[in-house]
């Protein structure tokens, strides 16, 4: 290799290392500068929950009788007899044919080994729904059906369900003040590190609770407890937010 070939390969590998050593800086220098912006960011979860009552209600109740297989058609129509009962004790109540929602007959098997031909006995079954704002009225009524006991129909209250109709837009309002609340809660660790909480970076809300006053048996894809007119909902947020 002559003199000038030498030079020209040595100022070729000096570029190349050249190079190479402004982008490994870069590269370390871009590194750095992200690891340094996430630690410039804080993340919290904040809550907030208000107390509602139930605005609607869906009252679910039944009647039945038990027959033998050989007294069907009799169960028939003591189950029509029962219904007659049954829509006068709704319409003494104040509620109106339109009100009610009620079930064909239902029929299931008493199941008892002992059972033979004729003797098998079913269930016939029946269900009344009616969905109301009145959550009080249903709730008494619901609460006050001896007259139909009296009167020898099976009648018995299946379920009583209280809804609150709002909930869209107190999930709205509830967001803002958990944010708000997660700021807080990010100031106060902020604080403990030298550092003041900036603008919001990002946001994700949790799923809705809808929980019995009180309590505190939340779920990971959400509740909606039906059992209790007093309710309280809860939504939760994580936050980012920068510091500085």
């Amino acid at each position: 290799m002559n003199n000038d070939n030498f030079k020209n390969s040595t100022i070729s590998l000096g570029l190349i290392l050249g190079i190479s050593l402004i982008i490994s800086t870069l590269i370390g220098a871009y590194s750095f500068y992200r690891v340094r912006s996430f630690d410039n960011a804080l993340s919290v979860t904040g809550s907030a929950k208000q107390a509602v009552v139930a605005d609607s209600v869906k009252w679910i109740a039944s009647f039945n009788r038990t027959v033998e297989l050989g007294n069907m058609k009799s169960g028939y129509d003591q189950m029509e007899r029962d219904l007659v009962a049954v829509k006068k004790f709704y319409l003494a109540k104040g509620f109106k044919d339109e009100n009610l929602n009620i079930s064909p007959v239902f029929m299931d098997e008493v199941w008892d080994p002992n059972n033979r031909g004729d003797a098998k006995r079913y269930v016939l079954r029946r269900t009344v729904e009616v969905s109301s704002n009145e959550v009080e009225r249903i709730s008494e009524v619901a609460n006050n059906n001896g007259e139909l006991i009296e009167a020898g129909v099976i009648f018995s209250t299946q379920s009583l369900q209280y809804f609150y109709s709002k909930l869209p837009d107190l999930r709205v309002s509830l967001l803002a003040s958990a944010i708000a609340d997660a700021k807080a809660r990010a100031g106060e660790i902020a604080k403990a590190g030298g550092k003041k909480v900036g603008d919001l970076k990002a946001a994700s809300s949790g799923v809705v609770q809808v929980l019995s006053e009180n309590s505190v048996e939340v779920s990971d894809y959400g509740a909606y407890d039906t059992s209790n007119i007093n309710k309280e909902v809860m939504v939760t947020v994580k936050a980012t937010f920068y510091l500085r």
